[in-house]
């Protein structure tokens, strides 16, 4: 039963980590980054390293340490999805460090002064991951416990942390760390060796290995965006993948101790390329000058979902490793000094693989770092599966097996009950992940609705959540296609959540992400009530931002219509690039839609050349750009449009302004009908 406590105890803060961590970075990045510059909210990031502030109550007063962290815990991870993101930025700072500081605490206190079994580590971080697929799953790609709705499960789940603290032997932590370093020695470090050595770089291998799980599996729509892959099938392989691993654990304690220090190597070192490979081969060759073609990027080819499943298939040793670290740590209960490097060295390579990571989307935005992370996405998570892979062998080097518990430890098996509650997490992530049945398309009517709004990545103008707010005004316009930019919001910039998805369960569209993750662009999603055919990006040359274009087609009345949903942001001769090629690819198609935020103004040269082959919605009904309902728009704000070809006409075309829209652009949507090519492009 002890043993089953500290899985719970360890468990459930690597799962309020990956929760509370995800949550600090989106809160500075909304505040900060997400408006392009660099300020004193930037700091938050130093709650990485404030584990070190509870670091002298670990030897004397573990006790007092955990129940602190407890507190701490509880009390910021309840309250999350209740607050406003600034107060969500410093409470989420606060239960961060918090869960972290306990982890070395639990790795340290074994029952009875027991040597702390690496299987115990690797099933806790493996029930972690199955529990955020199935969370995130259940939210519909956006984590469910940090929504109002999901407010409850916070609280659940600290209390069976509460019941598993309270479960713990504290009083023999020490005396459990010594007798280790007198009994365990032999078998976990080389002659000659020092049963304290390396601590710190197993706890900033540990670190580097959550950032890993942080970064993709803990929430697999991250994964399913990268490769436009399946989301129930992902979802279910990662949450499969990490019950298989944590079974085999608990139900055969000796079976890891088979795998020696060279296969842990090499297990490594064939994730790190999968998994970096696999990036790669989603990647965009941008085109390099002004004078390059276009570069089409169409469905996966055979290779790529090769290296998807091959990278499923080999995440399991991230459990092995957090087990082998783990295992490491609890000597530290006996010297928790020796965890200051590993906070130290552990928190800043974190926070370098963040805003690596986070550059690779905002190249252009922070000179003179971020322009060497273009084209890049692959570089953080290479580092730190090679580092973890570095760290896992130095760590196990001349351990018997990657396990090393004595024989006794190998004939006793925990509870049972371990094998329905995996199973259920996992039904649970199955049934949740899979999509909602799609309406069937309107038939008749003369006319369909079209609308674009930048969402600014689900945030208003102040900077707070509006998913809900925007999802409201779409249910109130409903468009019968709805184009979305900067909605590439799955990634850890933005806590992974997935909006399109939820968008798209929400009102039961379909939907097509667009430009993947991978390449760095802003995101143009399309949604439609009409079936997406043909669904490809399309990225032509730019100089600040990835221009990646989503076109599909939709057939409304018998008439297929070809659908471009932009979002260029460049210098001039970048943008004039833009509309060239837009017209080109759209120039010999009956019937076109062009919408989405141009960030192009009505005197600008490239407006000027798309309105001299397209009709502009607004303007073709109000020449004044004034509405009928007085909603002026002739000010330089007017920079997201409807462009059709003159073969559809228009009617009542709207903007909605912020606050109202939601975001930081003006909302945009119209009618469109059947003008015929020889009809007047227009009709009030």
């Amino acid at each position: 039963m002890k043993k089953d406590a500290r899985m719970v105890a360890l468990a459930i803060p690597f799962l309020l980590f990956l929760q509370l961590s995800g949550t600090l970075i989106e809160s500075i990045y909304i505040l900060d980054l997400l408006r392009s510059g660099l300020d004193e909210k930037a700091l938050g990031v130093l709650f990485f390293f404030s584990p070190l502030l509870v670091l002298p109550l670990y030897k004397r007063r573990p006790r007092e340490a955990a129940w602190l962290s407890f507190a701490i815990l509880a009390a910021a991870r309840t309250a999350l999805p209740f607050l406003g993101t600034a107060n969500r930025l410093f409470a989420a700072g606060l239960g961060t460090g918090a869960a972290l500081a306990l982890i070395p605490i639990v790795a340290g206190q074994g029952p009875d002064g027991a040597r702390f079994e690496a299987r115990l580590g690797a099933a806790a971080l493996a029930l972690a991951v199955c529990l955020s697929a199935m969370l995130r799953a259940a939210g519909s790609g956006i984590e469910y416990s940090l929504v109002l709705a999901g407010g409850w499960v916070a609280p659940a789940l600290c209390l069976p942390l509460g019941w598993a603290l309270s479960r713990l032997d504290f009083a023999g932590a020490a005396a459990g760390a010594a007798a280790g370093a007198a009994t365990g020695a032999a078998a976990a470090e080389p002659a000659g060796g020092s049963e304290f050595r390396g601590i710190g770089t197993a706890l900033a291998g540990l670190i580097l290995v959550l950032v890993l799980v942080l970064f993709s599996i803990s929430a697999p729509s991250v994964i399913a965006r990268w490769t436009e892959g399946s989301y129930p099938a992902i979802s279910l392989a990662v949450a499969l993948s990490a019950a298989a691993m944590a079974c085999v654990a608990l139900a055969r304690p000796g079976a890891s101790r088979r795998i020696g220090g060279g296969m842990l190597l090499a297990w490594n070192l064939a994730f790190a390329a999968s998994l970096t490979a696999l990036i790669l081969a989603h990647g965009v060759a941008f085109p390099p000058a002004l004078d390059s073609p276009a570069a089409v990027i169409g469905p996966s080819v055979w290779y790529q979902e090769l290296l998807l499943a091959l990278a499923l298939f080999l995440s399991p040793v991230l459990y092995l490793d957090a087990g082998l670290f783990l295992r490491k740590l609890s000597a530290a209960a006996a010297a928790p000094f020796r965890l200051v490097p590993g906070f130290l060295a552990g928190g800043l390579a974190l926070i370098l693989l963040v805003f690596a990571n986070i550059f690779t989307n905002v190249w252009g935005y922070v000179k003179p770092i971020s322009p060497f992370f273009r084209g890049k996405y692959w570089l953080p998570f290479l580092a730190a599966s090679l580092l973890v892979a570095l760290i896992a062998w130095a760590t196990g080097r001349g351990a018997k097996g990657a396990e090393g518990e004595t024989e006794a430890a190998v004939k006793e098996r925990l509870h049972p009950a371990w094998a329905v509650i995996f199973a259920a997490a996992c039904l649970g992530t199955l049934l949740w992940s899979l999509p909602s049945a799609k309406p069937v398309a309107r038939e008749g009517g003369d006319s369909f609705r079209v609308m674009t709004f930048n969402t600014q990545q689900f945030n208003d103008k102040a900077g707070e959540k509006s998913i809900d707010r925007q999802l409201a005004l779409i249910r109130e316009v409903s468009p019968d296609l709805l184009a979305l930019q900067e909605s590439d919001s799955t990634r850890i910039s933005l806590n992974n959540n997935d909006y399109i998805r939820y968008l798209a369960e929400k009102l039961g569209y379909h939907s097509y992400f667009g430009p993947k993750t991978v390449a760095g662009s802003y995101g143009t999603a399309l949604l439609s009530k009409y079936p997406l055919e043909n669904p490809r990006s399309v990225y032509v040359y730019s100089d600040k931002d990835e221009t990646g274009i989503a076109e599909a087609e939709i057939v409304v009345a018998g008439h297929r219509i070809s659908i471009y949903n932009v979002h260029p942001d460049s210098s001039d001769p970048a943008m004039m690039v833009f509309a060239e090629t837009l017209l080109e690819r759209s120039g010999d198609k009956p019937y076109s839609i062009a919408l989405g935020d141009f960030n192009l103004r009505d005197y600008e040269e490239a407006y000027k050349l798309i309105d001299g082959e397209r009709v502009n919605a607004w303007t073709s009904v109000y020449p004044s750009e004034i509405g009928a309902d007085g909603v002026d728009m002739s000010g330089k704000d007017r920079i997201d449009h409807v462009f059709v070809s003159k073969s559809l006409g228009v009617r009542d075309p709207r903007y909605v302004k912020p606050p109202a829209s939601a975001t930081d652009h003006a909302v945009h949507w119209t009618d469109l009908y059947f003008a015929g090519p020889d009809s007047p492009a227009t009709k009030q």
